[in-house]
Parts: C-alpha cells; structure tokens; sequence
C-alpha cells in the first residue's frame, strides 16, 4: 500500500499501523530524514516501509512514486493520500500566493498520485483509495483563517465523491477522512503560540478531548480492508463529534475564565 506524508503525525501512524497488520509499506515525504526514521521505527517493530524522498504537488514525482510500487511489488491495493499542507489567513488578507500554494498542497496531492495509480488499480481488479479531507471542508471554523484550507478540502470531499462514482465500474472504492483538531508536531506549534487559540481547539469536540493521529490511522485501515467492501463514496468525520454540533462545547465565559486560570 502507498502512503503520502509519512515523516510524522497522521501518516506516520498510519504507516505504523499498516505495518503492524502486514501491509508493506511505499511512504513518502518531503522530509527524507522524518521519513527515513519512520521507516527505521517500522523496521524495528518487524514491518516493512519503503522510504521516498519526493513532492506529491509535482506530476512527474508523483508518477515516479506509484510507479515505484508496482515495479518493485507488482501492483497497487490501497492509496492513502494522507499529505497536505496549509497555509491560515483571514479571507481579506490571503495573498494570493498563500490562496494558491494551499490550492497545489490541498487538491493536487490528491490528484496527482490517484490519477498516476488509477489504470494499475483498474489492473489489479479494483482497490481502495482513501483521501484525508478535514471538518474544515464541511463548515465554517472560528479564529483559524482557514478559507484556503477549508476551499482546498472542500474540493477533495467533492473530488471524493466523483472518483467513487467513476471508480465503481472498476471495484476501486474511495473514501475520504475528516480530521477534526488532532495533535500532531503541525498543530503543536500553533497551538503553543496562540493559548487562546488552544483553548477554542480544545473547546470544539463533543467527547472533551483532543484527537491523536491513531484515532485517524484506525478509520484508515478499516477503509483500507474488506470490513468496508460495500462503502464507497462518503466521507467520515474524524472529529470526536465537533461536526454534529455549532459553537464550542464551553461557553466562552467558561473560556475566559480557563485562560485566566491556564495564565496563572
């Protein structure tokens, strides 16, 4: 199975998972150090992860990336298009730079690498591809500026939906995954430099915790395997409940008065 973004966070434990289940793993990454230590936790843990240095945003290298895979294990069974990165600014101040760069880093990570592995899915009888959207793509989010992010994943839970309907014929199924807030070493540094940022963060799930890249990794594998057969098409929110409510869980005195305590 294929995973893009493997150096850490949700692919990488995805990656672990994988591995752990008996998949043989083809990662890649735009961090060959990150990349190359989840390969060696792997190793070490008796699983097998080919480690790739390259850019999903780039059709050639994507290309390259599948075709990687079928040349060495002779096909492709599962896609997990796990990479993405974001660029966060209100609506009135995103260049257009920014609104671009989170478009390529949102959209075509997905694109290119399903189209490159789409006639060897179609070879192998069929398959399963799992696209990482995010609650982001589903409704508006407080203080996080996030309408490149929330454009870019919006496309993706449409471009999932579209790939299902065109892939059936073929018995590829495809699925997407809605994170909600999840730790990861991306998120960390946001978090760490905005306390009230955080406090909203961890205000927005139902079930008063935040998520872990495992919580992610376990929907992908149910994906991935033939527990789903018969589910193609939808999209799964990953999210401890956030999107099945409005507003945060604490009100925003409640809020106040955390910060005020988190301060002291």
């Amino acid at each position: 199975m294929l995973i893009s973004g493997t150096a850490g966070g949700q692919g990488r434990a995805a990656a672990k998972l994988f591995a752990q289940e008996g998949a043989t793993v083809v990662g890649c990454d735009i961090k060959a150090a990150e990349n190359d230590e989840t390969a060696r936790m792997i190793a070490e843990a008796g699983g097998t992860m080919n480690a790739l240095t390259l850019d999903v945003t780039d059709l050639v290298q994507a290309r390259q990336w599948i075709d990687y895979a079928v040349s060495r294990y002779g096909g492709i069974d599962v896609l997990y298009n796990n990479a993405a990165l974001e660029r966060f600014a209100p609506f009135a101040e995103m260049s257009a730079d920014d609104w671009h760069y989170a478009q390529r880093h949102e959209q075509d990570v997905v694109f290119f690498p399903t189209q490159a592995a789409w006639s060897h899915l179609i070879a192998r009888g069929g398959g399963s591809v799992i696209n990482t959207g995010s609650v982001s793509g589903m409704r508006g989010s407080e203080r996080i500026g996030s309408i490149g992010h929330a454009a870019g994943k919006g496309a993706v839970i449409a471009m999932t939906k579209q790939l299902a309907l065109e892939g059936a014929p073929h018995n590829i199924r495809v699925n997407a995954i809605s994170p909600g807030p999840i730790d990861t070493p991306v998120t960390a540094a946001g978090l760490a430099a905005d306390p009230n940022f955080r406090l909203t963060y961890e205000g927005w799930p139902l079930l008063h915790r935040t998520g872990k890249p495992d919580d992610v990794a376990y929907c992908a594998l149910w994906l991935a395997s033939d527990e789903s057969g018969f589910i193609t098409g939808i999209n799964v929110p990953v999210d401890g409940g956030w999107s099945a409510k409005g507003g945060l869980t604490a009100k925003s005195g409640d809020l106040v008065g955390l910060q005020a305590t988190t301060a002291s």
